[in-house]
């Protein structure tokens, strides 16, 4: 009589096919399939399920830590309530990625504090989830790379970085005026990204002709950036104020529930 085979038997077994993630619902499926749920060919899709599953998990979590969001920004914990005028439709129909497919860019232009940044990210994490490869940074950030590339020799190597992934998230630009070096790196930077960008800044498109020294150049770099994205003016209450402790404390102090947005004559814009 041939010996009954146990579980725990067949870990080397899937760990040498690569299949070890079976391990995890290999109990609960042989109970689903001994109490009548399934026949032989159920219960083997139900193992392939849960592995392809947990390669997509995986996959995903890689995705996002290369992504490197400043935290988990998603539009459930985006409230558009708070400010109304923020087109949520628009926004929602952007995170379904069709953009990034068609090759084309998003700016996001407003305020301080309207969730810009919040929205960027979020945009950037669905991306993730539909399979794209993501990165976010600070456009001075990327500028300062760019400039020690140009100090050791390795500017085309960090270019090359730059211009990968399938989406490319700039925060703060157009913060300061940009010298004659940074305005040629925005200029290649822009001019060989063949996949989409999300640029998020405080002034509008129209106002950033004036932070390039170059006017030439700026009218290429912004002609291939501006005329080729979806454009999304946010306006609204910030958000910020609410968050500060002194704030917090105070309405603590006076009684009020200090996650009550205050009136809006009273923001800051």
């Amino acid at each position: 009589m041939r010996p009954v085979l146990h579980v725990h038997q067949l870990a080397p077994k899937l760990k040498a096919l690569r299949l070890g993630g079976m391990l995890d619902t290999l109990e609960m499926r042989l109970q689903q399939a001994q109490q009548g749920q399934g026949g032989y060919l159920e219960f083997l899709e139900w193992l392939l399920e849960d592995e392809i599953a947990r390669r997509d998990n995986k996959a995903l979590a890689l995705r996002l830590q290369r992504a490197r969001f400043e935290g988990p920004r998603t539009l459930v914990d985006f409230d558009f309530g708070f400010n109304p005028k923020i087109p949520a439709p628009q926004i929602r129909d952007l995170a379904r990625g069709g953009f990034i497919i068609a090759g084309q860019s998003v700016i996001l232009c407003g305020p301080v504090g309207v969730g810009k940044s919040h929205l960027a990210q979020a945009l950037g994490h669905a991306a993730c989830q539909q399979g794209h490869s993501v990165l976010y940074l600070k456009t001075n950030r990327l500028l300062a790379d760019l400039a020690g590339g140009h100090a050791d020799g390795t500017a085309d190597a960090r270019l090359r970085r730059y211009l990968q992934p399938d989406l490319l998230i700039l925060d703060d630009f157009g913060m300061r005026a940009f010298s004659e070096q940074q305005t040629e790196d925005l200029w290649e930077l822009i001019g060989e990204r063949r996949h989409s960008l999300i640029v998020v800044s405080n002034r509008a498109p129209q106002d950033w002709y004036a932070l390039f020294p170059n006017p030439v150049l700026a009218e290429s770099v912004l002609d291939r950036l501006i005329n080729n994205a979806h454009h999304l003016i946010l306006s609204g209450r910030s958000y910020r104020p609410q968050r500060r402790p002194d704030r917090a404390q105070a309405g603590v102090r006076s009684g009020a529930d200090p996650e009550q947005p205050e009136p809006e004559h009273d923001e800051a814009g």
